[in-house]
């Protein structure tokens, strides 16, 4: 499952993050089938805590959240290691390693992008 969130920056004096979790069929360099899309809104300051928090809201709504593990890129998180943000997440969490999952990141990037965009 690939995460991403936009919006985490302060405009007009709010806050709007949206993320967005893709579960994906992948193969080594490719993804090959998006399985569902989950997404969640949050209006609080991006503290690792509310961070987790609306990814975790994200990919529960996805149709088997505890399928795979979650997979971001290091700078969603604020470079924390990943045992750190694992504490906050289930099932289990990595940052990218794969052409595949940088894939399925990207999808996530732009849905959520486009989420946060539909919203303003």
């Amino acid at each position: 499952m690939g995460i991403d969130i936009s919006g985490r920056h302060e405009e007009d004096g709010e806050y709007l993050m949206v993320a967005a979790a893709v579960h994906a069929t992948v193969g080594t360099t490719r993804l090959h089938s998006v399985q569902g899309m989950g997404f969640a809104v949050s209006y609080h300051e991006p503290t690792l805590s509310a961070t987790t928090g609306v990814v975790a809201e994200a990919v529960s709504d996805l149709p088997d959240p505890s399928a795979e593990p979650i997979v971001a890129e290091r700078g969603e998180f604020y470079e924390e290691p990943e045992w750190m943000v694992e504490q906050y997440l289930e099932p289990d969490f990595k940052y990218v390693e794969s052409i595949a999952e940088r894939e399925t990141v990207q999808a996530a990037h732009h849905a959520a992008y486009a989420a946060r965009k539909l919203l303003l």
